[in-house]
């Protein structure tokens, strides 16, 4: 078993205090911010000491690499991207704190998915489509290593899927920038160019999270140990969960509680590292 420890400022007395809880039998350097102690042994200690020095840890098989799996499937709103696309919109709308607050709700797992979207999206009425491509224009933004992520994932022979409850607005374009193979969201119904307040057709969330994932799966005739699955949120539990490796990003307790792996302090890239 390989530990592997991560962070924006990763010490050597940090290492080494690391390689002697888990009894690792050496320090091997990945990048400047991550490294692999190798033949290390589980300690409860690990955990608590790393949450201390804010860094991130997953032990991992020694033999698994990243060009073992075949599918990596992730959330859009607050994982790809380093903003909530809906609270966004709702700020061109001049009620981002009451949509804001919902969804938050709905992170923490208090409210369904569904519910939550569709008391969101009614508070859009009436806004004028245009404020969409504004919100893309200027207020979406990647989450650090992001690019790097995705661009090793090609490399290893990997396809790539952004599965969002979010709007198809942003994930169609996402898609076409950075070269995702699949991608699924909602569909904000539009009538005379203004939102009606209304998702168009059946709305992806929770459950239909997974239910894309799996659509996708079968398709290519994978198995569930040959994917990677991404998300922050309480809606992103059952995708999460046909995943053979499921991981954590700067997620809510109840979904670290649940990832194979939590990644709190690096950025996506992060992920890349786990498998190196």
């Amino acid at each position: 078993m390989k530990l592997i420890i991560q962070g924006l400022e990763v010490n050597n007395s940090d290492l080494r205090a690391l390689a002697k809880l888990s009894q690792a039998d050496a320090i091997e350097q990945i990048t400047g911010q991550a490294f692999r102690l190798t033949h290390a042994t589980h300690s409860n200690e690990i955990a608590e000491y790393c949450a201390e020095a804010a860094l991130d840890f997953a032990f991992v098989n020694s033999n698994l690499e990243l060009s073992d799996f075949k599918l990596i499937a992730m959330d859009m709103d607050s994982t790809l991207l380093a903003i909530e696309s809906i609270d966004e919109i709702a700020d061109m709308h001049h009620i981002k704190p009451q949509v804001a607050a919902i969804t938050l709700q709905t992170m923490q797992g208090e409210i369904s998915f569904e519910e939550s979207l569709t008391r969101r999206t009614s508070l859009l009425q009436d806004l004028h489509q245009d404020a969409l491509q504004k919100v893309y224009d200027e207020r979406v933004r990647l989450n650090p290593g992001a690019e790097k992520m995705l661009q090793q994932a090609k490399i290893a022979g990997l396809k790539t899927m952004v599965i969002s409850g979010g709007f198809t607005f942003f994930t169609d374009r996402i898609k076409a920038k950075l070269g995702f193979d699949y991608a699924a969201a909602n569909t904000l119904e539009i009538e005379n160019n203004r939102l009606t307040g209304k998702v168009a057709g059946k709305i992806i969330g929770r459950q239909g999270k997974a239910e894309v994932l799996k659509q996708v799966c079968d398709e290519l005739g994978l198995k569930r140990e040959q994917i990677i699955a991404i998300g922050d949120g309480a809606n992103d539990l059952d995708m999460m969960a046909e995943a053979g490796i499921s991981i954590a990003y700067h997620a809510k307790p109840i979904v670290r509680q649940q990832a194979t792996y939590s990644i709190n302090y690096m950025g996506l890239d992060g992920v890349i590292n786990l498998f190196k």
